[in-house]
């Protein structure tokens, strides 16, 4: 039985490169339904995981998951990746949440291990290393939302639509939503917004805080990843270090009291000091020129 690879590292022509700021890399995989883009010139350092199954608006089937975890470990330890863009190609839609046609043929013992394997993708995308930034150019709903929730910034077009949505079918969200939700809009907030399994718009959603920012949609559909784009080359230029050690202090300090979360900023700290990129930190500013950060 032949079986259809999920993951693809994008590898353009030329001319193709040169639209749409790729960079050319190799894979034993290749599929449509998610890619991994190396992005080019001054944009190198960013890599955005692209989600395609456009029958489906992204519905996290077995392949998915499976295709989402390999892609989420590629970059996990590449050192020149800077900065991580988890978007969709699919028009008005982020992703789905779980694929319902899928989980309606799995067999009961099936279905808690399959949960388990969308909670620990999760927490494996929460925990890269680099900045991960969720571009939501539509719809992100139930397994979708705690996808965006995961990750370190949220950016969502003025016509997204986000929810966890799962008290409709009876169940609750189980890739990690009852958690991260309330950490993040507070707890009566995210009860609420689970109990009636509310739908928010990209305004909405930023009013209180469930993502960062919210643009005006434009007419190609990728009004948030632009923007997430423009954040990530923002982020490229300070160092790579320092910028990992902020997310590492910032997500263990807030599971902690203030004085062990100190402790854990004094721990952070001291791995910085003796990095390379420290030092040509302080010679580029007393040089007055523009640091050449290595991630050494």
């Amino acid at each position: 039985m032949l079986l259809r690879p999920l993951l693809h590292v994008r590898c353009c022509a030329p001319a193709a490169r040169l639209a749409t700021g790729l960079r050319c890399a190799s894979s034993s995989v290749a599929s449509t339904e998610l890619s991994v883009d190396y992005l080019l010139g001054e944009r190198a350092g960013i890599v955005a995981i692209s989600m395609n199954r456009p029958a489906a608006k992204n519905a996290i089937s077995r392949g998915l998951l499976a295709a989402m975890t390999e892609a989420v470990s590629s970059v996990r330890f590449d050192r020149t990746v800077r900065a991580v863009i988890i978007r969709s190609l699919v028009p008005g839609a982020f992703c789905a949440g779980a694929d319902l046609k899928e989980r309606a043929k799995m067999r009961p013992e099936e279905v808690a291990p399959f949960v388990s394997r969308a909670r620990a993708l999760m927490s494996e995308l929460e925990n890269l290393p680099m900045p991960v930034i969720a571009a939501l150019d539509g719809a992100a709903l139930g397994g979708g939302l705690e996808m965006a929730l995961a990750c370190d910034l949220r950016v969502a077009s003025s016509s997204a639509k986000l929810g966890l949505v799962e008290t409709k079918l009876a169940i609750i969200p189980g890739a990690g939503g009852t958690q991260r939700l309330p950490r993040l809009v507070g707890p009566a907030r995210a009860k609420e917004l689970m109990f009636t399994a509310a739908v928010l718009d990209g305004n909405q959603a930023a009013r209180i805080g469930l993502v960062d920012h919210a643009v005006p949609q434009t007419d190609a559909g990728d009004a948030a990843y632009q923007k997430a784009v423009q954040i990530a080359e923002r982020i490229l230029p300070n160092g790579p270090v320092g910028v990992r050690m902020v997310k590492k202090a910032v997500n263990l300090g807030m599971q902690m009291d203030l004085s062990s979360g100190l402790a854990v900023e004094e721990a952070c700290y001291a791995q910085v000091i003796p990095t390379k990129d420290r030092i040509e930190g302080l010679t580029a500013f007393k040089e007055k020129r523009v640091p050449n950060y290595t991630g050494e």
